[in-house]
């Protein structure tokens, strides 16, 4: 009897760290796959219906802060952003562009629909992130201005202790299911279809800055051989699921 294929069926190499009492564990098939952002090139967002046009992006519901660290490392580059960078900086002033939700969750304000820092179309300071544009602009990473959420995305890093203090560390491509109940309810993610897989190189080259900055530049070098081996001619990786068609 004919079974029908595993859905979502991705490679993960393990590995112990060679100076902690932690396991890694990389999501081969998606570092090796060529997935890029395409915000602004087709880019549906994370709506309940396409939103190509709205160029939101994951941008729709603000950005979440991970803890109060995260929110004061942003503080210093949002001061730096003027009224041409940043189209609703006069409705910061007034109002302020982070604020405590009920649960205590920290974010960023939406104001007309979108994260407060999100310039949309026709913007003449440019449209998009006013904190990625602001550090491109000065010739900085724009990891380094953004909230984590902003700049890990489609990126991942969980971690888990077990009740002998063994750290496991996993990297991964970000779910729905992450984004909590209402991931469920997006139209579209970007890593379920194939649109955003037109990259021109590997994911752990488009996003190294990125991944060494979850896993460290020890831990990277560490997998990077192994990356660069299994997508030679001897051993062929697992193509993404999104692919896969």
């Amino acid at each position: 009897m004919a079974h029908p294929p595993l859905e979502d069926l991705h490679e993960y190499v393990s590995f112990e760290d060679p100076d902690e009492d932690r396991t890694w564990v990389i999501d081969v098939t998606f570092l090796l796959s060529s997935w890029t952002c395409i915000w602004g090139r087709g880019c549906q967002g994370v709506l309940t219906g396409d939103a190509t046009e709205l160029q939101q992006g994951c941008c729709s519901y603000g950005a979440h802060f991970i803890d109060d660290d995260d929110l004061e490392a942003v503080k210093p580059f949002v001061a730096r952003l003027t009224d041409e960078q940043w189209q609703f900086k006069s409705r910061s002033k007034r109002y302020g562009w982070h604020k405590t939700e009920a649960d205590g969750t920290l974010v960023t304000r939406v104001v007309e629909d979108a994260c407060i820092f999100l310039n949309r179309p026709g913007f003449a300071g440019g449209e998009g992130c006013a904190l990625h544009n602001a550090a491109v602009a000065v010739g900085e990473r724009p990891l380094d201005w953004k909230p984590d959420v902003c700049w890990q995305l489609p990126l991942r890093l969980e971690e888990e202790t077990d009740d002998h203090g063994h750290i496991t560390s996993t990297l991964r491509e970000w779910k729905r299911r992450d984004w909590g109940d209402g991931g469920f309810e997006f139209h579209w993610w970007c890593t379920e279809t194939d649109e955003a897989f037109v990259g021109h190189q590997p994911v752990h080259r488009e996003l190294h800055d990125e991944i060494v900055e979850m896993i460290g530049q020890k831990v990277f070098d560490l997998i990077e051989p192994l990356l660069i081996a299994r997508a030679g001619r001897k051993m062929v990786p697992l193509p993404h699921p999104a692919v896969r068609r």
